[in-house]
Order: structure tokens, then sequence, then C-alpha cells
């Protein structure tokens, strides 16, 4: 079995293979099963992550001194499929069903992307090491987020 290691700030992200198909995983939280998905993909995304890709696919905004990951599933063919934020000290274990026919790809922080075989797993844990961000003395998230996300207008309107 290949190993591949590699850091992500934002996202870990499965995602299609060369040839669109939708691939059939497992994945288990602290060795616990979670669930069986039938998806295009799934985006695993940290605080840092949660504005960017994950947001996209219809995932949370993660407050940065949140201590958690959201799970996003891409395009899912189950109605019932979800996002949902897990501990940031979770061990995610995500198993490529050997059923598959085509092989997804492993993206991290959408650097390159590794092809994943069916009957590969992922292992996806929290770094022991923390990263210190620094902003501006005057920096304000929300303010942030109400300019990116356009949310001025509705409250220069005093709603």
């Amino acid at each position: 079995e290949t190993e591949y290691n590699d850091i992500a700030l934002n996202e870990v992200a499965i995602l299609p293979g060369d040839v669109p198909s939708l691939t059939e995983f497992t994945i288990f939280i602290d060795d616990e099963l979670m669930c069986k998905h039938r998806a295009d993909g799934i985006i695993f995304a940290t605080p840092t992550g949660s504005t960017a890709h994950a947001l996209s696919g219809g995932g949370p905004i993660l407050h940065p001194n949140l201590d958690a990951i959201v799970l996003v599933p891409i395009f899912s063919h189950t109605l019932s499929s979800r996002p949902i934020v897990i501990r940031g000290d979770s061990q995610i274990k995500v198993y490529i069903n050997k059923e598959n026919i085509t092989s997804p790809k492993l993206s991290c922080d959408g650097k390159k992307r590794e092809t994943i075989a069916p009957g590969q797993s992922i292992l996806i844990t929290k770094k022991q090491e923390l990263l210190r961000l620094i902003h501006p003395v005057e920096y304000d998230y929300f303010e942030t987020l109400r300019s990116k996300l356009g949310w001025e207008s509705l409250t220069q309107k005093g709603l």
C-alpha cells in the first residue's frame, strides 16, 4: 500500500479521479463507524478552511477559536447526507471501498492530487504542534466575514 504524508492548514479533500464517477467510501471517527457515503467526494476542513472550498459545498463557517473539523460531502447521492462538525483531535479514517471502478484523488490545500486506489484508506489526524496566526491589532473576524460575504449591505439597511 502506498504511503502519502502531507500537511494541510485548510482542508483535505477526496475528489473525483481522472474519470468523473461517484466514489463509495466508509468513514470511521476514532475507530467508530460514522457512515458509508456515495458521493463525488468529501472535504475535511479546519476552521481556517471552512470559509473556502467547504463553504461553497454547503458547509458551515467555523469560528477560528474552535478546535473542530467539518466534514462536507461533495454532491452526495443521499438526501440525508449533511455536513457534520467533529472534535479537532478526532482520528478520521476513510476507506475507499474496493467496489469502486475508478480511483479518486487526495488533495491537501488544493495542492497536487494523489491517486487513492480502491481498497486503500486515508488517515487524517491533527498535527500536535500548534499554529499561531498573527493578525493586526485592529483585526475583527466578524468584520472580515461581513465584508467578504456581503453582510455589510444588511447592516447598512439597519436589519
